[in-house]
């Protein structure tokens, strides 16, 4: 039924169908649209004649697939499963993926126990997609860069929903914390890193941990996939688990090679200012999704996030400023915004 789409929504759909009836040479049983995607990109289920596949939409005016499926490529040569793509049509943004079904890590963390070896498996394929080559395809991962993601926290999360006020000495203060977040980060060994390496974009299929959402991988620092994994927006880890695969992520990448430097301290030091700039990208990106997408479902994880990032500033003695904002003006903010939500 399309009388209550938009024109533009109507010919998306069309060119989707037109698509789907060319791979299947009829028309598919039944298109189901799937939720929960961050960004622009759209999923659908795909069901024909008992078979399930599926569908990757991404108008062309919105983006662009060419990086989905290179990449796919890229990770497939590697030792990293990641959904084989059955078809693609790079010009009009549609691609076809096998169907793995619905379990995530985050399912399973739920409803099984070996969660410790869950992970340990996982932070063993961390090499694996360290040791990818760079790809043309992957943006440029440069103090550029990392500042603009830092900067999403003050803009979409402070000044657009919080409408929290700045003054000389916190700009100030927020400058030189960039500052020393980005110099953390570019002098690790820069490798091939997901970027998004958690536990929704982690899927078990057949007895098998499988990749997704691997299109924004880039060159950056060699800690980060394992800070994403441990230090995860959408489960927090007990701290006797966290201190365990900590170690644990430490002695992989460091046998692997890895690592810049072989002390543990230096390491732990790493991936604590590595997830504070992590953390306060997402905690921006979760209130950006809500006001400029319309994607109320990620607030609830902002909180947690604030969490992290106070746990981070709180240990370094230049970012207890930001420990004290986060903890008495920040974390109240939100957790009022969040009633006004509900």
């Amino acid at each position: 039924m399309t009388q209550n789409l938009s024109p533009k929504a109507v010919l998306r759909a069309q060119a989707r169908a037109a698509f789907l009836h060319q791979y299947y040479n009829a028309v598919p049983e039944q298109v189901s649209a799937l939720d929960g995607d961050a960004s622009f990109r759209r999923y659908f289920r795909i069901t024909h004649e008992q078979s399930r596949i599926i569908l990757l939409d991404v108008a062309p005016e919105v983006g662009n697939v060419q990086a989905f499926v290179e990449l796919n490529a890229l990770f497939s040569k590697g030792a990293v499963r990641v959904p084989q793509i059955m078809a693609a049509d790079c010009a009009l943004g549609f691609v076809l993926l096998e169907d793995l079904g619905t379990e995530h890590l985050a399912d399973r963390l739920d409803a099984y126990q070996d969660a410790l070896g869950y992970y340990e498996t996982l932070i063993e394929m961390l090499p694996d997609i360290a040791r990818l080559p760079e790809s043309p395809h992957m943006k440029p991962y440069d103090a550029a860069f990392i500042d603009m993601e830092l900067d999403i926290f003050s803009e979409w999360l402070l000044t657009h929903w919080l409408g929290y006020e700045t003054n000389e000495i916190w700009l100030e203060q927020w400058c030189a914390l960039k500052e020393t977040l980005t110099s953390a980060m570019l002098e690790q060994t820069q490798v091939t890193m997901h970027r998004d390496f958690h536990s929704r974009n982690i899927m078990w299929h057949k007895q098998q941990w499988v990749v997704i959402d691997y299109q924004d991988a880039v060159q950056g620092p060699a800690c980060y996939d394992a800070v994403s994994l441990l230090k995860d927006c959408y489960h927090t880890l007990p701290e006797d688990q966290f201190e365990h695969l900590q170690r644990y992520s430490f002695d992989v990448l460091n046998k692997a090679g890895l690592l810049a430097s072989k002390c543990y301290t230096d390491y732990q030091q790493q991936f604590a200012l590595t997830g504070l700039q992590r953390h306060l990208k997402a905690a921006g990106i979760f209130a950006r999704l809500y006001l400029r997408d319309g994607k109320p479902g990620y607030l609830q994880n902002i909180l947690p996030t604030l969490q992290y990032i106070y746990d981070a500033a709180k240990c370094v003695d230049t970012f207890q400023w930001l420990a004290t904002c986060v903890q008495s003006e920040i974390i109240p903010l939100v957790k009022a915004k969040l009633e006004q939500c509900k």
